[in-house]
C-alpha cells in the first residue's frame, strides 16, 4: 500500500480549487450553548451535488489521463458518490455509467437519472452493485471511480480538513459521518498530521457499521444492511480494503454508533435551529451532541455532509422523532 501523505491533500486543494471553492464554516449559538463549548458547523451540504463527495471525484477524475478520460468512468455508490462523479465527469465531458442497488431511496434514483449518467440498478446491497461496477469495468475498458477506498477520493475529502485548520486553527474536536472511511480518512490525516491532539469521531448506524465491525474483526467483515436514517453510511467497506481500514484505525479517536431516535432528533435539530434539510447522515454529529453522546473539547466542528433527502422521508424522520419526545 502507498501511503497517502498531507502532501496529496495539498496536491487536491491545487486540484480542484479553481471548481469549488471552500464551503462556509459557520458558528451554532444552540449547540453552543448546550455543550459549553464554541461549536461550528461545516456545510458540505452547500456543494454543488449536495454532499462533499464531490470534492473526491472531483480530484480523482482531473488527476487521470486523457486516454482514461475518453474510456469513460464507473462508480457504484448509495446515490451522493453517484451524483459527484455524473457532475465531476459532465463537467469534463467524459461519459460515466453509475450502479446502484435496489435499496438507494427513490429521490437519489431520481436525481441520479436526470444527472446525465448512464444507470444500473441491480443487487440488494452496496456491495452487490459494487459486483455489477466491476463487470462493467473489466467489459468496457471504463476507469473505476471508487466511493472511498483509493488515493485520490480520500485526499480530495481530506481538503475539508485543511479548511478547517485555515477557518479555525484552534479546533479541538470534529465530528463526522463514517462509513466506509473515505471522508474521516482524509479529515483525519490532515488534522492529526498537523496537530495530533485534535480529537477526531466517527459516527455510524447502530445496524450496519461496517467500518466500527470490521476495525473490531481486524480485517474487512460483510455486515446486513439495515433500513435507517442515514442510508449513506450504508455499505460495506470492500473485502480487499487497502487504505480506509488502517487509516480510520490510526487517525480516528472515537467510534460510536446512533439510534435511529438520535439521528432523527439531529435531523429536526438542525431544520429547528438553522433551516437546514439534511439527510441522516448529515446530523449525525448535530444528534450526538445533543444526546450528550459526545461531550467535545471546544471549538468543535460538525461536518453537515449532504442534504440529499427528499421532503417526505426528511418529513417523516421529524415526525418519529417529535411524536417519541
Amino acid at each position: 500500500m502507498n501511503e497517502i501523505t498531507l502532501k496529496d491533500i495539498w496536491k487536491a486543494k491545487k486540484r480542484i480549487r479553481s471548481s469549488l471553492p471552500p464551503t462556509p464554516l459557520i458558528y451554532s449559538k444552540a449547540l453552543s450553548k448546550l455543550t459549553g463549548v464554541p461549536v461550528y458547523l461545516k456545510l458540505e451540504q452547500l456543494q454543488p451535488t449536495g454532499s462533499f463527495k464531490l470534492r473526491g471525484a472531483s480530484n480523482m477524475i482531473a488527476s487521470l489521463s486523457k486516454e482514461d478520460q475518453q474510456k469513460g468512468v464507473v462508480t457504484f455508490s448509495t446515490g451522493n458518490h453517484g451524483f459527484a462523479v455524473a457532475h465531476a465527469a459532465s463537467n469534463r465531458g467524459i461519459n460515466a455509467v453509475v450502479c446502484v442497488s435496489k435499496r438507494v431511496p427513490k429521490a437519489k434514483i431520481d436525481a441520479l437519472q436526470e444527472s446525465g449518467a448512464e444507470l444500473h440498478i441491480e443487487g440488494e446491497s452496496q456491495d452487490e452493485a459494487a459486483d455489477v461496477c466491476l463487470r462493467l469495468q473489466e467489459e468496457k475498458g471504463f476507469t473505476l471511480i471508487p466511493p472511498f477506498d483509493h488515493p485520490e477520493i480520500i485526499a480530495g475529502q481530506g481538503t475539508i480538513g485543511l479548511e478547517i485548520l485555515k477557518e479555525l486553527p484552534e479546533v479541538e474536536t470534529v465530528l463526522s459521518g463514517l462509513s466506509g472511511g473515505g471522508l474521516l480518512s482524509g479529515i483525519g490525516l490532515a488534522l492529526k498530521e498537523t496537530d495530533p491532539a485534535i480529537e477526531v469521531i466517527g459516527l455510524s448506524v447502530e445496524k450496519g457499521a461496517a467500518m466500527d465491525d470490521s476495525i473490531k474483526a481486524g480485517k474487512p467483515v460483510a455486515v446486513p444492511e439495515h433500513p435507517t436514517y442515514a442510508d449513506s453510511l450504508l455499505g460495506g467497506i470492500g473485502m480487499q480494503n487497502r487504505y480506509t481500514l488502517p487509516m480510520i484505525s490510526r487517525y480516528i479517536d472515537q467510534r460510536l454508533r446512533l439510534s435511529e431516535e438520535t439521528i432523527a432528533r439531529g435531523m429536526a435539530f438542525l431544520y429547528e435551529s438553522h433551516r437546514f434539510v439534511v439527510e441522516g447522515a448529515a446530523a449525525v454529529g448535530a444528534g450526538a451532541l445533543l444526546e450528550g453522546i459526545v461531550q467535545p473539547k471546544g471549538p468543535a466542528v460538525v461536518v453537515i455532509t449532504g442534504s440529499s433527502i427528499d421532503a417526505h422521508s426528511h418529513f417523516e424522520a421529524v415526525k418519529s422523532y417529535l411524536n417519541g419526545s
